[in-house]
């Protein structure tokens, strides 16, 4: 046997640092990617007599790794927006680019689950990059505090949707299920060793288990519009 033999921890923990990527993270963050954003109107400023409406659309996510005890990544979302205010006799327009912070966290489950943690910023780590377009819209973004808003509702937004049984349900990889599969096409074949369709088939499986747990997320979500 040419490979050295390595204890189970070890093993564990190698198996979670190969199987959980920033690249199959961002993969299954990113089904969202594209996806519009309709909202308001939104109350917002003193007394709440400012009504906002926005639009807009949520970008490509971006990352990286950033822990390996518990293995965890640091991702940004971006969410473009347009959105305008109206005080009943004037309507001022805004446009807006957000960086939405989130810190995912992978643990192992008895069930040979690995479980996604999705951590949902607070108000203030959000970043608002706060445009508006014109003079008097300038003024209005200081006195209705626009911005401030904006984080506060990101925020909720975000950690609502983070709740739902359907991204409760899609952070979820299920190993044993993905091993099952791999171990289900294995026979005896003339060509390789058995050892060599192992190898073979289970990153197969596992991308399917992913794929299968993304789709579940966009059929979900779709429902829930």
């Amino acid at each position: 046997m040419s490979e050295e033999l390595i204890d189970y921890a070890s093993w564990g923990e190698r198996f979670f640092a190969t199987a959980v990527t920033a690249e199959r993270v961002l993969a299954g963050v990113n089904v969202l990617s594209g996806r519009q954003i309709d909202v308001g109107p939104l109350g917002v400023g003193p007394g709440r007599i400012a009504k906002v409406t926005a639009k807009g659309t949520i970008g490509t996510a971006a990352g990286q790794r950033v822990g390996s005890s518990p293995v965890s990544f640091h991702v940004d979302l971006p969410v473009t927006l347009q959105f305008s205010i109206d005080l009943g006799m004037d309507k001022q327009n805004f446009d807006a680019d957000i960086t939405v912070p989130i810190v995912i966290t992978a643990h192992g489950r008895s069930d040979l689950a690995i479980a996604l943690e999705v951590t949902p910023p607070e108000a203030n780590q959000v970043v608002v990059r706060l445009k508006a377009q014109g003079l008097r819209a300038s003024l209005m973004n200081k006195a209705a505090n626009v911005e401030g808003e904006l984080r506060r509702f990101i925020a909720k937004y975000v950690a609502k949707e983070l709740d739902k049984p359907y991204v409760r349900d899609a952070t979820v990889i299920n190993v044993g299920a993905a091993i099952e599969k791999a171990a289900a096409g294995l026979g005896p074949r003339e060509e390789s060793p058995m050892a060599d369709e192992l190898t073979d088939d289970l990153p197969a499986a596992m991308e399917a288990e992913l794929e299968h747990t993304a789709q579940l997320l966009i059929d979900s979500s779709e429902d829930t519009e």
